[in-house]
């Protein structure tokens, strides 16, 4: 995230197996966020869960990964991005293995944070990689290839777990989603080893300690409390920690000032966060992931629970979104060159239009809601968000510097993930204190027309932010 690139005469070549080595750690990573989605009913059914539980585990591999991104990126710069990339994946591999393997809640929630760690120190390493070995043409190229694997493995993600929980292989049920990333894992371990050239930084950032506690510190004093204190009833310790959150988070801000005054990389620079086109971007992109993030929780649950759809028909009900997404973000670029910022207006807008289609099939079919009828609001949905997050990217990182362009990506990453996680905390809970008095269904509508309130929020606000094409 930070690399500096080598001379076009001492950059080493990245093969064409090679990326797809690196795209297959890339591609492991929203996988596991994705397929995990599906099996959650049926952990909950075999682990006797509560509804928080299943919030830590989606949210706490998004919060670690959140916490850790810059760290590892930093780590690959200083240590060589193959070493750690191999580190990550085969920590990544063994958490995997644990997950599967959980004989309880507890131990899953702790594997799935150890994963979202592990993850942090392989994906830095992969953009890290493409840019110290490729340039120009080339390197867009495979730019191009990183991004699209995050939307294939969206939609490998949502039928994979469908298929591996209904097959429910020996009576295994929902262990093999986590347990099928072993042999991937031992696989990209040799390739790695065999096809990866070492690219390392010539000028590493060192890791700021006390930002990353800091950051880890304020995320938590939020979460947790909004994860479990309905299952516990708003205990006093919850809200001692929710009035603890504006004071760690301005402890972190002054740190994070104190030592860019020093001369000193923090983990995420005030001096970026205000620049116009990233304080503006992030101030659209924290809404857009809060409600992504929630969507997905909520979906995976009623799904099951509500409609009785199963994995695999749960699998296949959200299939649309994850392929409008991937279609319509390869093609959001030409979407930019003709609109500019207005292509988040013109994504937003669709995405409205597909939620407000999802409440009107949940209100005519209800209960007898079939993967068909949700199709066509999934379908708008996804592609009004492939449209917007390809976009938003590129808003946010338009105006930044190329000396900042690793602060600036890291910044980003950070904010999308903590947000990702942030919805499935608020969302998520708002959903399950819903449940009990409106039912399943009330509790869904209400989620959902909360989120298309925020959306057109967003479709309202876009209109300020700086053109991408500027």
């Amino acid at each position: 995230m930070t690399t500096t690139v080598a001379p076009p005469e001492t950059r080493p070549a990245l093969t064409r197996s090679g990326l797809a080595t690196v795209l297959l750690g890339a591609a492991l990573a929203p996988l596991d966020l994705f397929i995990v989605n599906v099996a959650l009913p049926t952990i909950n059914a075999d682990l006797h869960a509560t509804t928080a539980t299943l919030e830590w585990i989606v949210a706490g591999y998004g919060i670690a990964f959140a916490l850790l991104l810059v760290v590892g990126g930093r780590l690959g710069d200083a240590l060589g991005h193959r070493r750690v990339f191999s580190l990550g994946l085969a920590v990544f591999t063994l958490t995997s293995l644990i997950c599967g393997l959980a004989p309880n809640a507890t131990v899953l929630v702790v594997a799935r944070v150890a994963q979202g760690a592990a993850a942090a120190l392989m994906v830095p390493q992969v953009l890290s990689i493409i840019q110290a070995t490729t340039t120009g043409e080339q390197r867009a190229r495979m730019l191009g290839y990183y991004g699209a694997a995050g939307g294939i493995a969206m939609v490998v993600g949502q039928l994979l777990g469908g298929v591996l929980v209904s097959a429910d292989l020996a009576g295994s049920g929902w262990r093999p989603i986590f347990l099928v990333n072993v042999p991937i894992g031992l696989l990209g371990l040799v390739l790695a080893r065999r096809l990866l050239p070492q690219t390392r930084a010539r000028n590493p950032l060192g890791v700021d300690g006390w930002g990353t506690a800091l950051l880890g510190l304020t995320l938590l004093t939020l979460l947790v409390p909004l994860m479990e204190g309905r299952t516990l009833g708003w205990p006093v310790w919850c809200w001692v920690l929710l009035g603890a959150f504006p004071f760690a988070a301005a402890a972190f801000l002054t740190v994070e000032r104190r030592l860019e005054a020093r001369g000193v990389t923090p983990l995420l620079p005030p001096s970026v966060l205000r620049m116009p086109s990233m304080r503006r971007g992030l101030s659209v992109a924290v809404p857009f992931f809060i409600g992504f993030g929630g969507f997905m929780f909520v979906y995976a649950l009623t799904l099951q629970d509500g409609l009785r759809l199963g994995p695999l028909g749960s699998g296949l009900a959200v299939t649309p979104l994850a392929v409008g997404f991937l279609v319509m973000s390869l093609f959001s670029s030409r979407f930019v060159a003709r609109l500019g910022r207005y292509t988040i207006v013109a994504g937003t807008t669709v995405q409205v239009l597909g939620l407000l289609t999802l409440i009107g099939a949940v209100l005519l079919a209800w209960p007898d809601v079939a993967a068909l009828t949700l199709a066509p609001g999934m379908l708008l949905t996804g592609a009004g968000q492939g449209l917007t997050a390809p976009t938003l990217f590129r808003v946010i990182l338009s105006r930044v510097p190329a000396e900042s362009a690793g602060a600036g990506s890291g910044m980003l990453t950070t904010t999308q993930q903590s947000s990702l996680a942030l919805g499935v905390a608020t969302l998520g809970t708002l959903f399950a204190t819903l449940t009990p008095p409106l039912g399943m269904e009330g509790a869904l509508l209400l989620v959902t027309g909360v989120q298309a309130i925020m959306i057109l929020g967003i479709a309202l606000s876009a209109r300020r932010l700086p053109d991408p094409r500027g």
